[in-house]
């Protein structure tokens, strides 16, 4: 094993001869980085058209393709490129290539983009190749590409410069092609349902529609603080108020100025969507089609693998009240409990450490993350939320104490999060103000309330099921990525030299 110092020699003597053949390709063919280059097909279009071609077998047919070079054999007589789509191996000899083409071969390096012209054949082994009739050399490399069996083993450096993880790992290649499906996959899914797709404002001057912490910013013309939102529910909201459709949906860059994690990111992707007069069980049903839907397209069936564990996204999922769940799991009837201290006294009575001042649906909740949360490996709704930490949904008939609210768990991690919408103005503003106490109180002196919205409310929305939906979190079960970083193309990270 070399260590960093003789890398970095290496480096640096790799890119110096680079350099020495850029110069040498300037002197002889001019270009080397040309504007352009027209294909007759890509690499995966030549291989189905072909498919059928016998072993030992040359075609007349003439074919022009493009792509990265990954490997030269035999001083370049066979190299692999690579596109997009996949590979084709090229054929350089005297027998077939004329002498000003295999004058190039010299120049090649390991990561140089070429293009190449030629007949196609199938060799005697099988392989698909072109015999090599002209070769144009489009970008030379001065930067070895990173050995190829091994490609980038330290996984900093494949976050930091993802464009090597992709170029020399086929499963981050193939990841991050299947994250471009699914999401749009869930747009199709969604406008399917009948839901308008509508964009709200990234940069606002009130943050709101969740609890986080936000990013703040600065406007030069307009004079005044801004922040990167964190959520859009409530621009959503005022969309359902309009009538402009009675579906709206939204796939959406949030942001939030809190820790980082393998499932948490500053910058996230969330499918947030407003259904009128429906409520959250009609939202239930929703996710399931749209989970089972996305794993169908991308595996071919509603049961995927994720690590060790099977899971299943063929609905109807399981349901369950966190005071179920939690009696199940502690034998504490939250539901018999009258008041916040025989909350707090029992959650004490079972082990649990809980704070002086939190109330019965803080303890609940709390014993739910503590002794449920992590069991919900097969996809789960959690219903009937406590009221204390779901301000802007609607109360359980004949329960005042929760709310119509679900969260969707898979893996023991939340992955979606739906309420039947509080649509009362009296009783949200409210609880709008209660909710900026608290902010106030916790010395989140930035949060304001936000009378647009208010207002919008007193203009009257209709009763609403809401869902938001972490998306790369869905990704993550659906592509089998053990960290959120592997699903987002450049994930945060420290400066280099941290």
């Amino acid at each position: 094993m070399t260590d960093t110092k003789t890398e970095t020699a290496l480096s640096s003597d790799a890119t110096e001869v680079r350099r020495q053949k850029l110069a040498k390709l300037r002197e002889t063919v001019g270009d080397v980085y040309p504007a352009h280059f027209h294909r007759s097909m890509t690499n995966a279009e030549l291989s189905a058209k072909y498919e059928a071609l016998e072993p030992d077998t040359e075609t007349e047919d003439t074919v022009i393709v493009a792509g990265r070079v990954y490997s030269s054999r035999n001083s370049g007589m066979f190299m692999d490129i690579h596109d997009a789509s996949g590979k084709i191996q090229i054929f350089s000899h005297k027998d077939v290539t004329p002498e000003e083409a295999r004058d190039m071969l010299a120049l090649i390096d390991i990561g140089d983009i070429i293009g190449v012209t030629g007949t196609v054949r199938r060799t005697k082994r099988g392989e698909l190749s072109i015999n090599a009739k002209e070769i144009t050399m489009l970008t030379k490399t001065l930067l070895p590409m990173p050995e190829k069996w091994h490609g980038v083993s330290d996984i900093e450096i494949r976050y930091r410069k993802r464009h090597l993880d992709i170029m020399t790992n086929e499963e981050s290649k193939l990841r991050f092609q299947q994250r471009s499906k699914i999401v749009s996959g869930i747009r199709h899914f969604m406008e399917g349902e009948n839901f308008l797709e509508v964009e709200t404002p990234m940069l606002q001057t009130i943050y709101g529609g969740a609890t986080a912490d936000p990013f703040k910013t600065y406007h030069n013309t307009l004079k005044q603080d801004m922040y990167l939102r964190i959520a859009p529910e409530l621009f959503l909201k005022r969309t359902l108020v309009s009538g402009l459709s009675d579906k709206v949906f939204e796939i959406n860059r949030n942001f939030r100025n809190e820790g980082v994690s393998t499932r948490h990111n500053p910058e996230f992707t969330m499918m947030e969507c407003y259904w009128a007069y429906a409520d959250y069980e009609d939202v239930m049903a929703l996710v399931e089609r749209l989970f089972e839907t996305l794993a169908v397209s991308i595996h071919g069936t509603p049961d995927i693998t994720f690590g060790d564990k099977q899971i299943s996204f063929k609905g109807p999922f399981k349901r369950v009240p966190m005071p179920d769940a939690v009696k199940e799991a502690t034998g504490i009837d939250f539901l018999s409990i009258k008041t916040d201290e025989e909350a707090r006294a029992a959650a004490k009575a079972a082990g649990f450490e809980v704070e002086k001042d939190w109330t019965w649906g803080e303890c609940l909740a709390f014993i739910f993350e503590e002794k449920v949360e992590g069991t919900l490996i097969q996809p789960s709704h959690v219903t009937h939320f406590p009221k204390d930490i779901s301000p802007f949904a609607k109360e359980v008939p004949g329960e005042p104490r929760l709310v119509e609210r679900f969260e969707t768990y898979c893996n023991a991690w939340e992955v979606g999060n739906a309420f039947s919408e509080l649509n009362d103005p009296e009783e949200q503003r409210k609880r709008m103000v209660e909710q900026l106490e608290q902010a106030h109180a916790r010395g989140e002196k930035d949060k304001q309330l936000d009378d647009e919205f208010l207002d919008a409310i007193d203009q009257g929305m209709p009763p609403a099921g809401g869902l938001g939906i972490g998306v790369d979190r869905l990704i993550m079960l659906l592509t089998n990525a053990p960290s959120i970083r592997d699903v987002i193309l450049f994930p945060a990270r420290r400066n280099k030299a941290d």
